[in-house]
């Protein structure tokens, strides 16, 4: 919106000819999120607090966190708003890309806003069923990718890290690989968001990363010289990576512990769900496993811990996910929440590394 009229003046004053970099656009970009996010946060903090939206008590987490009921949940409302907002300012509108996301993360969005309605009406703290919203997942990530497939000029193969000539081309199959990755991906995250912070730290760090891999994916020269997919347009994602790292950014202020703001379902769902998009739209896919490597053990701790106890009535863990397994074991909540952030930032440089080990 703002990058069509400021760059239309550049044939008239050359100052204006700036803004057709993604790199200065991608930097306005993250501090207008953080602006928003800034601004709007308190206010809705405030609000949700006079309006009772509250996270309630859960019977599924260790004793202490039901001090926690009191704070207000839904404060992905504010990420959401602070993302879309500044990508729609410097982004590219006519990049079918960009609206691939948007739409993304309002429609996981729209699912967790109603599972979070659900938990505050009813006393029992239940939102959606499992199964159906499962199945909404499903529904939105194959329209998703199924309009990647045939709506875009997308490439079916699979990008491999670390090799740079095994690149397996999975046509219809692809779709597949689509919808669990974004399904995967946004209940991982969803799985993560459990103590103060550590949900939006793992994010931030995947957030960095694909922008950085969005502006090589987008650059011909770049992507031939270090032998990765070149995806025409893919640049344009650089800003809304931009977006989701300023609003994040802006949302840990809050968020850290002792949080005053939770990000509930409608934050990690629709995040979640973006961050697997990103990952098929810029054919980073088996990346994501890695700089999204929290997500995934949190994930695979969950299944681990159901498959144990139906199969031999036992628990692997304390507790699952993992992260509450640590804190039954006695590990004070910042510690866990900062060690998996070093975690993250850890897996993050790995995935950089790729770049060059290939």
């Amino acid at each position: 919106m703002l990058y069509s009229i400021l760059y239309g003046l550049h044939d008239w004053v050359f100052a204006f000819n700036v803004f057709r970099y993604i790199t200065f656009r991608t930097f306005l970009s993250i501090m207008t999120a953080l602006f928003i996010s800034f601004l709007l946060t308190p206010y809705v903090i405030k609000k949700f607090n006079h309006w009772r939206v509250k996270s309630g008590k859960r019977e599924d987490v260790p004793e202490r966190h039901r001090l926690k009921s009191e704070t207000p949940t839904m404060g992905g409302f504010v990420i959401l708003v602070s993302t879309i907002i500044p990508t729609l300012l410097w982004a590219d509108l006519n990049n079918k890309y960009i609206w691939i996301v948007i739409l993304t993360l309002l429609t996981f969005g729209g699912i967790g806003f109603l599972d979070d309605l659900l938990k505050l009406k009813n006393k029992n703290g239940k939102g959606i069923r499992g199964t159906t919203k499962f199945l909404l997942q499903i529904l939105v990530a194959l329209a998703i990718s199924l309009y990647i497939n045939f709506g875009t000029d997308f490439n079916t193969s699979l990008s491999l890290p670390f090799f740079k000539t095994i690149t397996p081309d999975l046509g219809i199959f692809y779709i597949l690989l689509s919808v669990f990755i974004i399904v995967g991906s946004s209940n991982s995250v969803n799985l993560t968001d459990g103590l103060d912070g550590l949900a939006i730290g793992p994010v931030l760090t995947v957030c960095g990363t694909f922008m950085i891999f969005s502006y090589l994916a987008g650059h011909a020269k770049f992507a031939n010289y270090l032998q990765i997919f070149h995806v025409k347009g893919a640049g344009e994602l650089t800003i809304l990576c931009g977006a989701m790292l300023g609003a994040g950014i802006g949302f840990l202020w809050y968020n850290a512990y002792p949080a005053e703001l939770f990000m509930g379902d409608i934050g990690s769902l629709s995040l979640g769900a973006a961050l697997g998009v990103i990952a098929v739209l810029i054919k980073q896919e088996i990346l994501l496993l890695i700089t999204g490597g929290i997500f995934v053990a949190e994930t695979i701790s969950v299944i681990i811990q159901v498959i144990s106890y139906k199969w031999k009535r036992r628990r692997v863990f304390m507790m699952a996910p993992i992260h509450h397994h640590f804190e039954l074991k006695g590990w004070s909540e910042e510690k866990i929440v900062v060690r998996f952030w070093i975690i993250s930032i850890i897996l993050a440089l790995i995935a950089l590394s790729t770049l060059k080990l290939r």
